[in-house]
């Protein structure tokens, strides 16, 4: 692999999209980030769209941006894209109170992600044979 010549440290088959303040807490959205690392991206995609995850369809819609990137950005070929990295990061937490009973108070925390998916384009025959799946 060359050197990075993108100012964020891609490389020259890589593309990626970022989503910030995303309303979910890092621990869940790392559960659906971690059900599309290293699949196909076409594949990652219907993934996405049949997951029971609220937030499955903002994952989605990042993921479709990645791709998009890819393509118009970076001229690679969409058949051949993988998710490559699905990376979850930790936001801002707003802090809430509630009443409670004897007239106390409890904090609630209402957690934010960031989320950066980054999409790179493989040989045909590294997307195919991924480990753990023989093939028919």
């Amino acid at each position: 692999m060359s050197k990075p010549n993108h100012p964020r440290g891609l490389a020259d088959t890589e593309a990626q999209a970022i989503v910030n303040n995303l309303r979910v807490s890092p621990r869940k959205l790392n559960l659906v980030a971690g059900l599309i690392r290293n699949l196909p991206a076409q594949q990652a995609v219907a993934t996405l769209a049949f997951s029971k995850r609220r937030i499955a369809g903002a994952v989605k819609k990042a993921l479709e941006s990645a791709i998009a990137n890819a393509e118009n950005n970076h001229r690679l070929d969409v058949d051949r894209l993988v998710v490559s990295r699905a990376e979850v990061g930790r936001a801002i937490v707003m802090r809430r109170f509630q009443a409670r009973g004897r007239g106390r108070a409890s904090r609630v925390e209402k957690w934010f992600s960031n989320l950066k998916i980054v999409v790179a384009e493989r040989a045909q025959e590294e997307a195919s044979s991924r480990p753990g799946q023989e093939a028919a």
